[in-house]
């Protein structure tokens, strides 16, 4: 009995169309690594960093909004300020003693406005539906991929700091002394607060430049493990492409034998 066995040339051609297939997955997703079977430990990795990418993303997100957070903080304090620096200015004018009654109603007057200017800026000065200047507390923000990296920023309750610039009146001249008190102790602390959320923009915008550098060398070592070797796949793709043409060549040539072997017999 003659035996024409063509498995080992199906087997290799089987062999060489699984590895085509590969090959092509990979040039076509730009990945060497495209599930845990190519390749376990690498898998594990790439995982593991493309945590560390999102997180580190995501927290760069975070800073840039503490960032902004802050500047809003900032501006409505600066708007009291402005405010307040009048105030003493017009106290002081109100010192002038060739002023009348009516002269000091009307800077009284003024003041007046200010102070309501002051308390609509505190009740107005909000970031995304939170309260910056009406209480004391911490906004945290995420800046790291890990815990425990956070950067907080203060809140005040600046109303209640500023009871008596609130409460100036200088419509008579035993009042002035305590006004300019008040308007000195007020600018104290608001100059006091926007100098906190300044360090506060900085502490951000440096977490921001150090998690963007971060982010860059991260996703650098997973596109390592990761990305495929164009040049050296497409190489491959290529002898394989060869390897698989020679085998479809041998087989049809066993087929060719064996048809003709099969005719004489018969």
């Amino acid at each position: 009995m003659i035996n024409f066995n063509t498995d080992s040339n199906a087997s290799i051609l089987q062999q060489v169309q699984q590895r085509q297939d590969t090959l092509l997955e990979r040039l076509a997703t730009g990945r060497r690594v495209n599930s845990a079977a190519d390749d376990s430990a690498a898998q594990q990795i790439i995982d593991r960093l493309t945590s560390q990418v999102e997180g580190n993303r995501q927290s760069i997100r975070n800073a840039y909004d503490g960032v902004s957070l802050a500047q809003v903080a900032e501006s409505g304090l600066e708007g009291i300020n402005n405010d307040a620096q009048r105030i003493r200015e017009l106290t002081l004018q109100a010192g002038n003693g060739t002023l009348n009654d009516a002269d000091r109603q009307a800077i009284q007057a003024e003041i007046t406005q200010l102070q309501e200017n002051i308390t609509q800026t505190v009740e107005q000065t909000t970031f995304g539906g939170r309260q910056l200047l009406s209480e004391d507390g911490n906004i945290d923000f995420q800046v790291g991929a890990n815990a425990g990296q956070q950067i907080s920023v203060s809140t005040n309750d600046v109303q209640s700091q500023l009871t008596d610039l609130l409460n100036v009146d200088v419509t008579s001249s035993e009042g002035l002394q305590e006004a300019l008190a008040a308007t000195d102790e007020a600018l104290e602390f608001i100059g006091g607060a926007r100098s906190e959320l300044g360090a506060t923009q900085n502490q951000f915008e440096s977490a921001a430049r150090n998690l963007s550098q971060t982010d860059v060398n991260t996703a650098a070592a997973r596109s390592r493990i990761q990305d495929t070797d164009f040049a050296q796949t497409t190489s491959e793709n290529a002898a394989a492409g060869v390897l698989g043409q020679s085998a479809l060549s041998v087989q049809a040539q066993a087929n060719q034998q064996q048809g003709q072997v099969l005719s004489l017999l018969s």
